[in-house]
């Protein structure tokens, strides 16, 4: 810890400040849910007789007991879905990586910038991938019983709220702020 002397009384200074202690608890959240998204068995469910994943299709005849199971990667639009996720995930992991960096080695202001435009891009990549899903599925798959997107798509749209919420504060100007802490 720092400390800086202002009259005759010395006055600690943060190591890191709030706003962006707080921007690197979003970036792990954004990537603890990614995670969970990435391996979630769940993002359409239907009546328990269908499960969509990013991996894999599964169905259950209503005769049968057992599960029937086939790889997702065979369609463009599931491999765009999936890269675009594994993209925004691996950018949110590299700027997650880059602000521990810079608190570590306490140089934070030259890596404001670079982790708050790595994190928008993976908010665009993501918000993508989010957008893209839905409207193909639907357009794709002819489910003819109730179906609803399920928590592993939730998942990944709270990975990209966190993401956008630290790009936002690792965007807020240092200069006006790191003073008052």
């Amino acid at each position: 810890m720092a400390s800086s002397v202002s009259g005759a009384e010395e006055v600690p200074v943060s190591a890191l400040t709030p706003l962006k202690l707080v921007g690197l608890v979003c970036i792990f959240l954004a990537l603890c849910l990614d995670v969970g998204a990435v391996l979630s068995p769940a993002w359409v469910t239907a009546d328990d007789q269908y499960h969509l994943s990013l991996w894999e299709s599964c169905w259950k005849l209503a005769a049968s007991a057992t599960w029937r199971c086939s790889s997702t990667l065979g369609t463009d639009w599931q491999i765009a879905t999936l890269a675009l996720l594994l993209g925004g995930a691996f950018l949110i992991l590299l700027s997650f990586l880059v602000a521990l960096v810079s608190v570590c080695i306490r140089s934070r202001r030259r890596f404001y910038r670079p982790v708050a435009v790595m994190l928008f891009a993976a908010v665009v990549l993501q918000a993508c991938c989010l957008v893209l899903y839905p409207i193909k599925f639907i357009e794709t798959i002819s489910l003819r019983i109730y179906h609803e997107f399920n928590w592993g798509y939730g998942l990944a749209w709270g990975a990209t709220i966190f993401s956008f919420g630290g790009a936002i504060l690792y965007c807020l100007n240092p200069k006006n702020y790191e003073d008052y802490y």
